[in-house]
């Protein structure tokens, strides 16, 4: 039964929700990942024993493909045909929350992680700095995901197809 508050194109708005999710996290984690990947590589050449040690950029822009991942599949659970738009439309903000901030956050640990290792190859006292900045870059696709989940969890809040 269609009604003003669930109309048929509603889900299309979650669906948009779930693939903002995942898609713009993982375009920022492959770019944290080949960003730092190529510092890694430059730095290789001039010390190969710090390559095991400076892959923790390229752990870190993996982690935010994660956060994407989970709102997904969060968000995925909760889409159905007969959908409010008001659900829609939280899904699509927490879709976009998580994305944009994982798509910033992963394109700060590729910059950071890139310069760093670089850094670190050449005076290995910049190695805590370049991990602490890391931490910072990191903490920005947290808060999307904290605010994702808040609001994922308010979707389906006292709203029925009525």
């Amino acid at each position: 039964m269609v009604s003003e508050l669930c109309p048929v194109y509603a889900p299309f708005f979650g669906a948009m929700g779930c693939t903002a999710a995942i898609v713009f996290t993982c375009f920022g984690a492959a770019y944290g990942t080949a960003k730092s990947g190529v510092g890694i590589v430059a730095s290789g050449v001039l010390r190969p024993d710090l390559i095991v040690k400076n892959v923790i950029p390229v752990v870190m822009a993996g982690i935010v493909g994660i956060y994407g991942l989970v709102v997904s599949v969060l968000i995925s659970s909760g889409l159905k045909q007969e959908l409010p738009l008001y659900t829609g439309f939280i899904q699509l903000g927490a879709g976009l929350s998580v994305g944009l901030a994982g798509l910033a956050a992963g394109f700060a640990i590729g910059i950071v992680g890139d310069a760093g290792v670089r850094g670190s190859a050449q005076q290995p006292r910049l190695f805590v700095g370049m991990i602490l900045i890391l931490i910072f870059a990191e903490v920005l696709g947290l808060y999307g995901l904290i605010v994702a989940l808040l609001m994922n969890a308010k979707a389906s809040a006292d709203v029925v197809c009525a």
